[in-house]
């Protein structure tokens, strides 16, 4: 199967022709979450609460779980439309499914339901996965090459991409800029001059949250200049990424709330965010004091639910959470040492 971009996936979606399994792929967070939710304009409004379903599958952590997981996917995945001509299926998260530990027989079983799935299609349904990255060389990703449309959301690897990301986006609004904006832009979202052995790159978030403050600027002009850029630029991207939480496992609350502010107007998606402060409460949080384990998991679902429902503003739920924990960490290490 072919390998697209997301703009001719959104081609697709907007001539009501699509594929029935689509894998998207890349660290742009933002583009991959905005073209699944865009998968969701295939069924009219009014019926969507019936027919498009999105499921995480992040906390597929063992072979049970991985067994009732992929059997939920199925069961939604068969189910009939209601009143409309498709279902869409949408799987978050989807590298935890894709490519999960074989550690028991659940999840051998479940690895073979999903590649059933896979292999015939239902053609009443559009099933898209979303993943941040998936093993090349497995036999999961080698059956979705063959099965689905693999949509390229990545990320820019140095300056030069950085730049080439930027006019694109730019002409697509109809508008022309400066190369000295987009590199302007470019360099201060983080990129190097040249892609790193390590992997690391900028920050494709951050990067376009600047063209899209940017375009809001010059409105109205036909060119962008290098003067528009530094006018709406931002401070420098974020040199330590795990500076948040540092400061919550150091219970220091301003320091952390400073640090999500940061986060949050560099572009960072408060899913992102999120998934950070998952890791820190999985991995640290355990060893403060079993007593701040709890409340602080339970604290984590209840945000992890407010967002995914939009019960509130996202900045407003995070900054929370953040103050909880840090009160958490503090608790922690007065007991520990009073």
């Amino acid at each position: 199967m072919p390998v697209l971009a997301a703009g001719a996936v959104r081609k697709q979606i907007q001539s009501g022709n699509t594929d029935p399994l689509y894998l998207l792929l890349g660290e742009d967070e933002v583009e991959k979450l905005a073209l699944a939710s865009e998968f969701a304009e295939l069924v009219d409004e009014g019926l969507r609460a019936f027919n498009v379903e999105r499921i995480h599958a992040g906390d597929l952590t063992t072979g049970d779980k991985l067994l009732d997981g992929v059997a939920s996917i199925v069961a939604s995945v068969k189910t009939l439309p209601l009143m409309a001509p498709r279902r869409v299926v949408s799987v978050l998260e989807a590298e935890a499914l894709l490519a999960p530990k074989r550690e028991s027989d659940a999840a051998t079983r479940a690895l073979e339901q999903l590649e059933a799935l896979l292999k015939t299609p239902e053609p009443q349904t559009t099933l898209v996965f979303v993943a941040t990255a998936v093993d090349k060389r497995g036999r999961m990703f080698k059956l979705l090459q063959r099965q689905a449309t693999i949509v390229d959301c990545g990320s820019p690897e140095d300056l030069a991409a950085a730049e080439r990301w930027v006019r694109a986006k730019v002409a697509a609004a109809g508008v022309e800029i400066d190369p000295a904006a987009a590199r302007a832009l470019s360099v201060r979202a983080g990129f190097p001059e040249r892609a790193r052995n390590d992997g690391e790159t900028g920050d494709v978030s951050r990067l376009r949250g600047e063209v899209d403050r940017l375009l809001l600027y010059a409105l109205g002009q036909k060119k962008i200049t290098v003067e528009d850029a530094r006018a709406i630029a931002g401070p420098a991207a974020l040199q330590d990424q795990w500076a948040m939480t540092n400061a919550i496992e150091r219970g220091q609350t301003g320091d952390a709330l400073r640090q999500l502010a940061l986060m949050l107007d560099a572009g960072s998606p408060p899913e992102l965010i999120l998934g950070q402060i998952g890791w820190l409460v999985r991995t640290k949080f355990a060893a403060l004091a079993p007593a701040v384990l709890r409340p602080a998991v339970e604290s984590l679902f209840r945000t992890d639910l407010d967002l995914k429902r939009s019960a509130g503003d996202p900045r407003v739920l995070l900054e929370r959470l953040v103050v909880e924990l840090c009160a958490g960490s503090r608790s922690a290490k007065a007991s520990r040492y009073g």
